[in-house]
């Protein structure tokens, strides 16, 4: 079994003072720690019927495709605004400092279709709850959530009530 925690490396101070930031890009590189990675995130969801992934912009999208191609699945992206070139549904939701934005194909998910989203991290849980809000405004059915990292001390799953969530690592 490949430690995958000492595949990830800590950067003090980044982006500001006081943050002690998880740098997945040292994970990604080690062709053993990826495949663990995704595979991980695979076996969280495998032997149900997953119609599709939804990654989240942008380390979503290391994962995102990897796992939807591993379960038989699409894959949907979720972007910032006015990046997706057709109509779109968006949803703003809250930050600590502000507010942000994203955006989803209108099409992207058929009614009734299952659906999970895959992210790199579960911080606050603010932006997977928006996601989470969005797959439910099309349609989706959403049977769970996949984060490589889970931050416990910031308690994101409380934005997340009732919802299955598949975390590799807990900080």
């Amino acid at each position: 079994m490949v430690d995958l925690k000492s595949l990830i490396r800590e950067v003090p101070d980044f982006p500001k003072p006081g943050i002690n930031f998880f740098d997945i890009t040292t994970l990604l590189k080690d062709a053993g720690g990826l495949k663990a990675t995704l595979d991980g995130l695979r076996d969280g969801f495998q032997g149900r019927p997953i119609d599709k992934v939804v990654g989240i912009e942008a380390r979503g999208f290391f994962f995102a495709p990897a796992v939807a191609y591993a379960l038989g699945a699409g894959f949907v992206p979720v972007r910032k605004p006015k990046k997706l070139p057709s109509q779109v549904e968006s949803v703003e939701y809250a930050l600590e400092y502000g507010t942000d934005k994203l955006e989803i194909h209108s099409d992207a998910i058929t009614p009734g279709e299952t659906v999970i989203i895959v992210d790199d991290v579960l911080a606050t849980g603010g932006t997977a709850a928006a996601v989470a809000e969005l797959v439910e405004r099309l349609g989706g059915k959403l049977a769970g959530l996949g984060f490589v990292i889970e931050l416990d001390f910031l308690n994101g799953r409380a934005k997340l009530p009732e919802r299955e969530i598949v975390s590799l690592l807990h900080y």
